[in-house]
């Protein structure tokens, strides 16, 4: 397995946080396709310098999409579920898919790593290509309804480029929604300082939000619904959460130091 700089090495940052959370708190969240992949985790620093809450907020991050798009695909059955920029996550086999057809899409050696150690499932594709140039659009039936799921990635740009990107996709698609996670600007701050501490001093983040729904505005998109990171957890977890993980989670669901945006394109 190659080495990875820059904004590739953070796939393992949350693989590492699938795998330790399901072998902690399995009763909130358990994974076991991350668990089978524990050994490409070369990078040990990750977990070292991660504390629980850290831990814990990457994971949380799955656990509401995966919630969302299990209702979306309740709500759509047959529909598309596209993850731009999936890197290693492993949500086809977390949800209930019914007739929903996968489309995970990054770029190609990230794709060739997946195709090396995630075996592609049933009415799953995946897809070598930039989320921003659009030509992953080519290989999926734009008419069906369409639920588009960045984790993780357009913290990494500016904001006009999102949304450029939002605007293109909207003159694509005849029927779609977005989901996708961002900070408040001190979340940002937070989170250049984590990714630097796990060893990481090339991936750089520059993308946050301080009003959702002025963000939607921008956008020209209908805001569905802006949702913070850790209310099931802290229900779930109440009796196993450190001190410092619960202070840390009520403060940044209240302050939205954290968030899912789910726009209607």
């Amino acid at each position: 397995m190659s080495d990875y700089e820059g904004v590739e090495d953070t796939l393992f940052i949350p693989l590492t946080a699938r795998v330790n959370v399901s072998k902690k708190f399995p009763e909130y969240f358990l994974d076991p396709k991350a668990l089978e992949m524990e050994e490409l985790i070369k990078n040990k620093q990750i977990e070292k310098k991660s504390s629980e809450y850290t831990m814990v907020a990457n994971v949380a991050r799955s656990y509401n999409i995966d919630q969302m798009a299990e209702e979306y695909i309740g709500r759509h059955e047959l529909c598309n579920i596209v993850n731009l920029g999936v890197g290693l996550e492993t949500s086809y086999y977390r949800i209930d898919r019914k007739d929903s057809l996968f489309y995970e899409v990054d770029l190609p050696d990230v794709i060739e790593l997946r195709e090396k150690y995630i075996e592609i499932g049933e009415n799953e594709k995946y897809i070598k290509g930039d989320l921003f140039t659009l030509d992953w659009c080519n290989e999926l039936d734009t008419r069906l309804p369409t639920l588009i799921i960045v984790s993780g990635v357009f913290q990494y740009f500016h904001e006009k480029d999102i949304l450029d990107f939002i605007k293109n996709v909207k003159e694509i698609f005849e029927n779609a929604e977005l989901i996708f996670d961002a900070t408040n600007k001190f979340g940002i701050r937070y989170c250049n300082f984590y990714v630097k501490r796990t060893g990481n001093k090339s991936a750089m983040m520059y993308f946050y939000i301080e009003d959702a729904e002025e963000f939607a505005r921008k956008a020209n998109c209908k805001l569905i619904e802006c949702r913070g990171f850790y209310k099931d957890a802290l229900k779930i977890l109440d009796k196993k959460l450190g001190l410092y993980s619960k202070i840390s989670m009520k403060i940044a669901d209240k302050r939205k130091n954290a968030m899912i945006l789910h726009l209607k394109l």
